[in-house]
């Protein structure tokens, strides 16, 4: 399926105001020498695939499924480098009286650096049941109860980012396995979907 062109590059959106560096950061740590590798790697085959790297409708349309499919209010396709990459993004609309997400986030936001890292679903159907996961600059900014993530990865075996939901509300356990296969579903549709295609 080919990718339509990129809109014109707008301004950046503001993005969540979450700058200060959390004292619990989630995400797997490695080390320099390792993270330098698998920087270079993510974006060669980003490059090849012609995934974007901003905002880009193809995405948004799956962000927005992502979000309808399994009555999250927040639907996201993350392509991760240097920083997390929105480049779909299904959202309440302004004036709704939720947060306003920007397209990109830092490393030590959110949960999907720790699902990327670790290449596993993340799903956590209450944020404050998990102590590990419960302080979170997402959380305390957003306040933000649910999360079901999962891992982006190609054929090549390289993890490029993630497909997730996230909502202020929590979610019945019982749920958790039918939210969790809708993330899966749709995030082979996000691999296949620039395949064959410049995608920029």
């Amino acid at each position: 399926m080919n990718l339509p062109p990129l809109p014109a590059r707008q301004p950046d959106s503001p993005t969540l105001p979450l700058h200060a560096r959390s004292p619990h950061n989630t995400a797997v740590s490695l080390s320099p020498v390792a993270q330098a590798t698998e920087l270079a790697q993510r974006s060669r085959v980003i490059d090849r695939l012609g995934l974007p790297t901003e905002a880009h409708p193809a995405f948004d349309e799956i962000a927005r499924q992502l979000s309808e499919r399994t009555g999250f209010l927040y639907g996201i396709v993350n392509v991760i480098l240097e920083r997390q990459n929105l480049v779909g993004l299904h959202q309440p609309p302004p004036g709704s009286g939720y947060v306003i997400l920007g397209r990109t986030m830092e490393l030590d936001h959110g949960w999907c650096p720790e699902v990327m890292n670790r290449r596993k679903a993340l799903p956590l159907p209450d944020v404050y049941a998990s102590p590990r996961f419960a302080s979170n600059p997402v959380v305390d900014a957003a306040g933000i109860r649910a999360y079901f993530g999962v891992p982006l990865i190609t054929d090549d075996g390289t993890c490029i980012g993630t497909a997730c939901v996230i909502d202020p509300e929590k979610r019945p356990q019982k749920d958790a396995r039918r939210t969790q296969n809708t993330v899966k579903e749709l995030a082979r549709e996000i691999l296949a979907l620039p395949a064959g295609s410049s995608g920029r």
